[in-house]
Parts: structure tokens; C-alpha cells; sequence
């Protein structure tokens, strides 16, 4: 299976709150069609132990703009 796109994802100057953050790339990911990888990135960085590995992951699911 081909890794899928990942969707640009506009980030800079929003409201840093990590729950903030996730509804945002969320929207993004559920937008370009990839409503499963939606899910994932909710659950990683829900495990995540802090808030640089969760903005890791996010990088990993979209192109931070």
C-alpha cells in the first residue's frame, strides 16, 4: 500500500493548546479523505508523554504551514 499525501496543514499562529492542535490536524486529515489516519493521530498523541512528541506526530500525518 502507497504511504497517502500528506494534506498541508496550517498550524502557525493558532491557539497552542495541544487538545486545540488535535482538532485541527484532525479536520485536516478527515478533509484529504484519511478519516482512519484521523483516528490514529488522535490515539498516538493522546499516549504521547509530552507535548514535543505530540507535535512530532502531527508532523508525521501532515505538512505544517
Amino acid at each position: 500500500m502507497e504511504p497517502k499525501e500528506k494534506p498541508k496543514c496550517k498550524l502557525v499562529g493558532k491557539d497552542s493548546n495541544v487538545f486545540n492542535l488535535i482538532g485541527i490536524v484532525s479536520t485536516t486529515l478527515k478533509k484529504a479523505g484519511q478519516p482512519e489516519a484521523a483516528k490514529e493521530m488522535q490515539n498516538r498523541v493522546f499516549q504521547s508523554e509530552s507535548y514535543l512528541e505530540a507535535l512530532a506526530i502531527f508532523m508525521e500525518y501532515v505538512d505544517v504551514v
